[in-house]
């Protein structure tokens, strides 16, 4: 729901209760949570400044006790230059095609995720069997979101679902044929969004949080030049080529 009188200044929070941590195992985990009916695009661009991302109607940041190893990322977009690897995935898919859609259900992506699921994610607690659990994860009420279907000739190979704010796009979420492990797509869904967000003359691209001890997320690290949000603030982690 728009509330063009919302501000940061008035926006309640809340604070789940502790959970088991998705990346560190062992650990309990907890999110502050903006409030769903007062957030809108505005907000959610100011928001994404202040680390936090989405999921579903809701906007949150990792809150936990005694822990701060999740990290918001972003990319420069004018200042991200490839490296040799990714200019290799680059070129290894030039053969498809992208197009952006508006965000609305559709079998043949949830046919794909439920794919990507079950062979990448099999004990993540996601459900890919139901059509609900999915667009409710995909999507909310108020978020201004894309998906960009990636095809080879007809084949439906990758969509990559974002979140359009004032200064940036958001990658909430890829997910690909998981028989393509050659083309690299997760990395290629990414830079192809580096470059739209050029396209559109927009600043960022965000990615959402790092975990340094977190092995599957290291992947976001090898695109630079990166800012991570610390203390608050985001800083600048410099060129390593």
């Amino acid at each position: 729901m728009n509330n063009p009188r919302s501000s940061l200044y008035d926006l309640q929070m809340f604070l789940t209760t502790d959970y088991p941590c998705s990346y560190l195992p062992g650990r309990q985990a907890r999110n502050l949570v903006a409030d769903p009916g007062a957030t809108d695009g505005r907000l959610y661009t100011q928001l994404a400044e202040l680390g936090f991302r989405r999921s579903g109607d809701h906007v949150y940041r990792p809150h936990c006790r005694g822990c701060m190893a999740c990290r918001s990322l972003r990319i420069p977009v004018e200042r991200f230059r490839p490296n040799r690897a990714q200019r290799r995935i680059w070129n290894r898919n030039r053969d498809l095609t992208v197009r952006v859609i508006d965000a609305e259900f559709k079998q043949e992506h949830f046919e794909l995720f439920g794919r990507y699921l079950k062979t990448r994610h099999a004990s993540g607690g996601m459900d890919p069997d139901n059509p609900e659990n999915y667009w409710s994860f995909i999507t909310s009420r108020w978020s201004p979101t894309g998906l960009g279907e990636f095809r080879r000739d007809r084949a439906l190979v990758a969509v990559a679902v974002m979140d359009r704010l004032d200064n940036g796009l958001s990658a909430v979420y890829t997910f690909f044929d998981p028989e393509e492990k050659a083309r690299g797509l997760g990395t290629y869904a990414i830079l192809w969004q580096v470059a739209e967000a050029r396209r559109l003359g927009l600043q960022w691209l965000y990615l959402g949080y790092w975990v340094e001890q977190c092995d599957k997320m290291a992947y976001k690290t090898r695109f630079k030049p990166h800012e991570i949000f610390v203390a608050e603030r985001w800083g600048w982690i410099k060129l390593d080529f």
